[in-house]
Parts: structure tokens; C-alpha cells; sequence
């Protein structure tokens, strides 16, 4: 059982990139699609696809690659963990590796990136880094 299912799907990401997979397979969850919505949004993902029914949900995502065929997702860091919840204010959220990257955060108008965040004026529980 993982304890941590959005740490698993970053892993499983960032794993399938360093070795060039075209796509991975996660287990589905809602909490899951709309992150990797807004992956694809920012162009760290190309597709997103839900198969299955009922208990054997999953989630096919195709990850993106650049023309030089170096992947998109090049780093990931877990902010917020099960044992430690960080959340930040508008202030607080700042760009990520000079906007190349971005930062993901749950709010209560739901999953935003760092600009969308800054944008709409809201802070939010800061999930993770990626570029």
C-alpha cells in the first residue's frame, strides 16, 4: 500500500523520463487527473488518458519530450508530505527555476500552478516542484 499516492505518481513520472518511456500507467484518482491536467497545461505532459472501470481504474499518461529528445520533466521535489503540511500565502509563492519550472498547488478553487496562484491572488498547500 502506498502511503503517499501523489509522491508515487511524481516518482513514477520522473522515472519513466530518465529512461525515455513514451508513456507510464498510475493507478486513478481524481486528486491524480487534475494534477496531471495541469502538468500537461505547462507542457510537462502530452497526454492524458483514463482507462478501466470501477476498482481497476488507471491513469496513461504520455510524458513530453523536447526536440533534442531530453525530457520535459528533468526534476521533481515533494514539498508537502503526509507528516508535514506546508501551505503558502500569495507572498510566499515564488517562480520556480527562473519560470522554467513550476510549482503545484492545491487550493480551494482547486489544483492551481505558481502563476495561476499569483494570478488569482490565493495561497494554498504547496505540493510539489517540478521543472
Amino acid at each position: 500500500m502506498v502511503n503517499d499516492p501523489v509522491a508515487d505518481f511524481l516518482v513514477r513520472l520522473k522515472s519513466a523520463a530518465d529512461i525515455r518511456r513514451s508513456s507510464v500507467s498510475v493507478p486513478f484518482s481524481s486528486f491524480k487527473m487534475a494534477i496531471a491536467e495541469k502538468l500537461k497545461d505547462a507542457g510537462f505532459l502530452k497526454a492524458i488518458e483514463k482507462k478501466g472501470k470501477k476498482v481497476r481504474k488507471t491513469l496513461d499518461v504520455t510524458l513530453s519530450y523536447l526536440e533534442s529528445g531530453q525530457p520535459a520533466i528533468l526534476g521533481v521535489k515533494r514539498i508537502s508530505k503526509p507528516g508535514r503540511r506546508v501551505y503558502r500565502g500569495v507572498n510566499e509563492i515564488h517562480r520556480v527555476r527562473y519560470g522554467k519550472g513550476a510549482l503545484i498547488l492545491s487550493t480551494p478553487k482547486g489544483i492551481k500552478t505558481d502563476k495561476e496562484a499569483r494570478k488569482e491572488k490565493i495561497g494554498g498547500e504547496a505540493l510539489f516542484e517540478i521543472w
